[in-house]
């Protein structure tokens, strides 16, 4: 066990690599901040050299790590569960998308049992999915979600086995993406993507305003109108650029299906996902340019499958690679929208809530990849979650380096546009000093990451000299998270909360998150999402007392909007239902991962189940 924080001296500061004089004027700074804590309370120790920002980004990263394993040293993590490193202020937390709505409906909805945004979470979070109608009659006010038919209620339970979301509606999700709105706040001047090339550092960002983004994806509809039809899969294989953005947005915005692919699998695995998802054509790139180098991706098509390809060029506009004769370069297959008397006008294809608009894949990695189809409740899903968990706002800049293969990236698109935010993009590898620049010179408020990239990031010191103090939260997901890895992330920026999100493609979102009304600590889930209700099963499928500290396998209740209730390739009930308990009713939902329940109420994902061992119908670690 390494020191305690009231052991440090200034040698052991200048272990750190400050020099003497940093040393000594810091350590002044440390001992008035100790003479003023509670010596008892490590985390009022660590709150009070929060709030004074004693340590800075330009700080060593040894310094910051000899502070926080300083102050937990004696900390016990079996009796106090972990240790938290941010802690929202009540000022800050009314500032918060949850934080306002709880402040308008709270005293009202929970009565003399509301306090304020952070003592009242937990009351309210409850009352979320205790009753789901009054959560999301408040939520869909709060995003740019505009009905052709407003849905007849929120949820008709009348058929217990077959409760309906938002029965009756019409809309089209893309439109909602891409029309001004008074609430969030987004005109046509609003920046709806900001973008960098790799390569380009020392270049202005690009940018893109709503009003553009529109007439971009107006085109293309058109576009897709002249070469396909309504109701056909249409996959994306490419970087997550502005172009494939916009073919997104228009693909659904046109009544089509979009079948996401990620851009790193090879020729067998693109042909699994065009058969699974018989897709009528492919939107891709003749290459990807990704840390100087430069790699195939037309090729793999090709070997891939046989429907129509649309090819964008890497750079330039000329492509680098011979086209098959059924295929399209960007450039004509854009001019075949000219047929249209009036391009720059399309009328979107309304359809029901439970209209397919994506068709995202499993991993694959134990077998064939289940073929997940998200219906229009999926993008209102994670879109509300990111607003309340991530914090979306009208303004914000999110970047998150991702792929549209990956539920991420239909995740960022929705999250972003339908809270009237901007969506920030790296035309390149995120692994290098270049993202980080451009991240520094977009404002990137709201950075997203996988653990595995973070590391990448402090073990190469490729973030050096950057400013990161625009980001005010940061967010992870994909990963186990390392506690070294976050204390450096949240560091760049003062410290700023990491949410941890865990979920799923079929989910649409995530079970477990975070918030930015409760004390965050590193690797952990402070909550479930709002609306979500799980247990933790023993292993005879018995569930543990609510707030005990437990591990077992989650068992989600299937009262979830957005939630896939059918599999294109596999059973669905099979897959998520059977086997599992019934509870207060209902059948609960399989996700597969144990969770490790803490004292204090943290949630910590100790690995997933297996598959080969079952006790009782429940299945155990690996």
């Amino acid at each position: 066990m390494g020191k305690s924080i009231w052991e440090l001296g200034v040698e052991d500061l200048v272990k750190t690599g400050l020099n003497i004089h940093e040393a000594v004027e810091f350590n002044r700074i440390l001992q008035n901040v100790l003479s003023t804590a509670q010596r008892s309370k490590p985390t009022e120790v660590w709150r009070e050299l929060m709030a004074r920002r004693a340590l800075k980004p330009t700080h060593p990263f040894e310094l910051h790590r000899l502070l926080y394993y300083s102050v937990y040293a004696n900390w016990n993590i079996s009796s106090n569960g972990p240790p938290p490193y941010w802690f929202p202020s009540i000022d800050q937390s009314k500032l918060t998308n949850l934080g306002k709505i709880m402040e308008l409906h709270g005293p009202k909805l929970l009565g003399a049992s509301y306090k304020d945004p952070i003592s009242s979470f937990s009351l309210f979070q409850k009352l979320s999915y205790q009753s789901p109608e009054i959560y999301w009659s408040i939520v869909l006010q709060e995003l740019s979600v505009t009905f052709q038919k407003a849905p007849r209620c929120i949820l008709d339970r009348t058929a217990k086995s077959n409760v309906r979301w938002l029965p009756d509606s019409i809309l089209n999700i893309a439109e909602c993406c891409l029309l001004p709105s008074s609430r969030p706040l987004k005109d046509d001047n609003s920046l709806a993507i900001v973008w960098r090339d790799e390569g380009c550092d020392n270049s202005n960002v690009n940018s893109m305003t709503l009003k553009q983004l529109r007439e971009k994806v107006t085109l293309v509809a058109n576009a897709l109108d002249a070469t396909f039809s309504k109701g056909d899969a249409i996959a994306i294989d490419m970087p997550l650029t502005v172009d494939a953005v916009v073919i997104y947005l228009a693909i659904v915005l046109a009544g089509l299906v979009v079948v996401s692919i990620a851009d790193s699998f090879a020729a067998n695995e693109v042909a699994v996902r065009l058969r699974i998802s018989k897709a009528k054509g492919i939107f891709t790139q003749d290459f990807i340019l990704r840390g100087g180098k430069k790699y195939p991706l037309y090729s793999r098509i090709i070997e891939g499958g046989s429907c129509k390809a649309i090819v964008i060029p890497a750079t330039g506009n000329r492509l680098d690679v011979d086209l098959r004769k059924q295929d399209l370069s960007w450039k004509e297959f854009l001019s075949t929208a000219k047929e249209f008397p009036r391009s720059n006008r399309y009328s979107p294809v309304y359809h029901s809530r439970d209209g397919v608009t994506n068709i995202l894949f499993s991993s694959g990695t134990t077998g064939e990849p289940k073929a997940i189809p998200w219906t229009q409740l999926s993008p209102i899903r994670c879109a509300a979650d990111s607003w309340a968990h991530m914090d979306v706002q009208a303004g914000d800049v999110l970047c998150w380096p991702t792929n549209l293969g990956w539920v991420m990236g239909p995740i960022s698109v929705y999250s972003s546009l339908l809270a009237g935010a901007t969506l920030a993009l790296y035309h390149g590898s995120p692994l290098g000093h270049g993202f980080g620049k451009f991240v520094q010179d977009a404002g990137v408020t709201l950075l997203g990451t996988v653990p595995s990239l973070v590391k990448t990031w402090k073990d190469t010191r490729c973030m050096e000299g950057l400013n990161w103090t625009k980001i005010r939260h940061f967010a992870s997901t994909g990963e186990t998270s390392n506690i070294d890895d976050d204390l450096w992330l949240s560091s760049k920026s003062y410290y700023k909360p990491i949410f941890e999100f865990c979920g799923g493609t079929e989910l649409g979102s995530s079970y477990i998150t975070g918030t930015p009304v409760q004390p965050q600590a590193f690797g952990a889930f402070s909550t479930a999402s709002m609306t979500t209700e799980f247990v933790i099963l023993d292993e005879h499928g018995i569930p543990y007392p609510e707030d005990q500290p437990c591990i077992g396998e989650i068992g989600l209740f299937p009262l979830y909007l957005g939630a896939s209730n059918e599999l294109l390739n596999a059973d669905h009930d099979e897959v998520y239902f059977k086997g599992m308990p019934i509870y207060n009713g209902m059948q609960l939902r399989r996700h597969g991962d144990i969770i490790k329940r803490t004292v204090g109420g943290y949630l910590i994902v100790q690995g997933r189940a297996d598959d080969t061992m079952n006790l009782g119908g429940i299945k155990v670690l690996r």
